[in-house]
């Protein structure tokens, strides 16, 4: 009891920066985006990982807001900017707890305020469909990062979940690194092939981020982080945000959704199939194989492996809350981080590892951004790059 005392007392005066959540995706699939009928003033843990109440009771202080679209969404730009209408409205509704955040200083000035500093990541390299026009577009209305891929490749860029196309990334993929580092938009490595984050590591100029991933040497599951990856992270400056998902840090997890996903598709359906007779077959499954449990250990592990390899400077928190279906015990939602704190305590943790981990690290990668960007653009002007002419391709998805 004494280390969550510890915890919460250390979370007052450096809260959680949390580099993923997938709100306001989950609002437009349960209320259609209607803020009334889903208010996150008022606890909700009936239908979302995330409230204001619970954000308070969890200590933290900034939030990487997920404008997330799917892969297959046929106009991903509209649709990525009706994600980031519905962030901007969030703003508007919540003044007293959620303070809209650009840069690094937004996020120190919010701390002092006692309010949530809310910024924007775009959860995949569709949502610009191959337009560097659109990528300043959403640098322009306040997203300051963008992970190159989703599930699915793009065009320019590998998926840690497809099959390899570029081999990593293209040179108009190297193109896209060039104009964020421009920018100061952050470049977002979860989700991409291995291939991809060396290519990334080796075109960027500013530090990167990983928004939700964890240590592929603890889980071996592609949206992990190899061990190679994490060692050059001191020398880009960048940061590695561990994720809570199950299924990717929890070997047994890893294993007994491959055998759910197979036994789907034994029954002649889409792993992916969310329909009712999916999930009919999907619970008479989980009913025969009780599905694995991960914990707030399991994440620790994660967090002491990651930080043998990269260092404590390189780590931060991601937690992909409303972003998937199933959460650690201990972890069930955005009020669980002091848990995680306590553990890392026991685990022999001191106080300044645990500020550079929950606050520290992310703020300083986000200025280190900011400082690149200033740079580049008394030297360089805005791309005009097309895929067409560096790749030689049509153009789409």
């Amino acid at each position: 009891m004494a280390a969550l005392d510890e915890a919460h007392a250390l979370l007052r005066e450096f809260p959680v920066v949390d580099g993923h959540n997938d709100l306001p995706w989950a609002l437009r699939k349960q209320a259609g985006y209607d803020l009334d009928a889903l208010d996150i003033a008022r606890d909700q843990r009936e239908r979302l990982h995330t409230d204001l109440p619970r954000l308070r009771a969890g200590g933290v202080g900034a939030q990487y807001w997920s404008v997330y679209v799917p892969c297959e969404e046929p106009e991903p730009v509209a649709a990525t900017l009706e994600q980031i209408d519905c962030v901007r409205r969030l703003l508007e509704r919540y003044p007293a707890e959620l303070a809209p955040a650009l840069t690094a200083a937004d996020l120190e000035t919010a701390r002092r305020d006692g309010r949530i500093a809310s910024l924007m990541g775009a959860e995949g390299g569709h949502s610009i469909a191959n337009s560097l026009g659109a990528l300043r577009g959403l640098y322009a209305l306040g997203v300051r990062y963008m992970t190159l891929t989703h599930n699915d490749n793009v065009d320019w860029a590998d998926s840690a979940t497809d099959e390899p196309n570029v081999g990593g990334l293209s040179a108009f993929g190297r193109e896209v690194v060039a104009e964020m580092n421009r920018l100061g938009m952050l470049v977002d490595l979860s989700h991409v092939a291995a291939t991809t984050m060396r290519d990334a590591l080796d075109a960027s100029s500013a530090p990167v981020i990983f928004s939700h991933s964890s240590a592929r040497a603890v889980c071996d599951h592609p949206r992990n982080i190899p061990d190679d990856v994490l060692e050059r992270l001191p020398a880009n400056g960048g940061v590695a945000m561990v994720t809570f998902v199950p299924k990717f840090v929890l070997q047994a997890a890893v294993d007994w959704t491959a055998a759910a996903d197979e036994n789907l598709r034994a029954h002649g359906l889409h792993h992916l199939d969310t329909s009712a007779e999916a999930m009919k077959v999907h619970r008479a499954f989980e009913e025969r194989n009780p599905r694995p449990v991960a914990t707030v250990s399991t994440v620790a592990d994660h967090l002491d492996h990651m930080r043998e390899v990269a260092g404590i400077d390189h780590l931060g928190i991601g937690g992909d809350y409303d972003g998937t279906a199933f959460t650690p015990d201990g972890l069930n939602d955005v009020s669980g981080y002091p848990n995680l704190l306590a553990e890392l305590l026991d685990r022999g943790w001191s106080k300044a590892d645990l500020a550079k981990l929950t606050w520290q690290n992310a703020v300083r990668v986000l200025g280190a951004a900011e400082d690149v960007a200033r740079d580049l653009r008394s030297t360089r002007p805005a791309s005009l790059a097309t895929i067409e002419a560096l790749d030689g391709t049509d153009g789409s998805s």
